[in-house]
């Protein structure tokens, strides 16, 4: 169960992370949520995909990791094997909110249930109480994650007004003759895409939209490259 805690220099004076990569962290993960804000980072290592929330009938984008539940093809020997982690992943166990409900200024908290947490790691302040350089970056992280998040609501918007979003249905046929079959995802429907006029276009464009679809589109020739560490993982065992 999660303990989040609003973060304080006093209260976690002694407070140290674990900033390696490890399924047991909490990295051993399919996916996990992306901003339409860092697409173009992540669409150089990651295939980026669009999920609809059925229950609240929104859709939110993800970065692809893996084919299976649990599965981080990116995990290698204690190492993240890419030039980039996506902000939602990377800013962990902190978290941004409000100090006290209804309070509209934001501030950092910790999850203390983290297995992040821990006696070795890195400090998260310095013996005088100030934040060090790795809390520094970590909060500037956690602004951008949260700009990304609450702009998103409108690039969301924009893909439905204009049925750019379609289902994808993906069998990927292993070397070892097995499949794995991806479900429940959608991605950018490239005819339509194709087919918007001017108008549309420009809008998107004066939006700040039309880059980050470009990106979302792009990312997908990653699939080749994680279909190969799938049967790289398959083929040691």
């Amino acid at each position: 169960m999660a303990d989040h805690q609003l973060l304080d220099s006093r209260t976690h004076a002694d407070l140290r992370v674990r900033t390696d990569r490890t399924a047991e962290l909490g990295d051993g993960i399919m996916s996990c949520l992306t901003v339409p804000a860092e697409f173009r980072q992540v669409q150089n290592e990651y295939p980026i995909l669009f999920r609809l929330n059925l229950e609240r009938d929104s859709f939110s984008a993800v970065a692809l990791f893996g084919f299976e539940a649990g599965e981080n093809l990116y995990l290698e020997n204690g190492r993240w094997e890419a030039r980039y982690v996506p902000l939602a992943l990377d800013i962990q166990p902190f978290l941004i909110g409000a100090a006290e409900p209804g309070a509209e200024a934001k501030q950092v908290h910790v999850d203390m249930a983290s297995p992040r947490v821990a006696a070795e790691g890195v400090r998260v302040f310095d013996e005088h109480g100030r934040a060090t350089p790795y809390l520094e970056e970590v909060a500037e992280k956690l602004g951008a994650l949260d700009e990304g998040y609450q702009a998103s609501d409108g690039f969301f918007a924009a893909l439905r007004r204009h049925q750019l979003l379609e289902p994808m249905t993906l069998e990927v046929a292993l070397e070892d003759g097995s499949t794995n079959r991806l479900v429940g995802f959608h991605v950018i429907d490239e005819e339509r895409l194709r087919a918007l006029d001017a108008g549309a276009l420009g809008e998107l464009h004066g939006a700040g939209y039309l880059m980050p679809i470009f990106m979302a589109v792009a990312s997908l020739a990653n699939f080749g490259a994680l279909v190969a560490r799938k049967n790289r993982r398959v083929a040691h065992g």
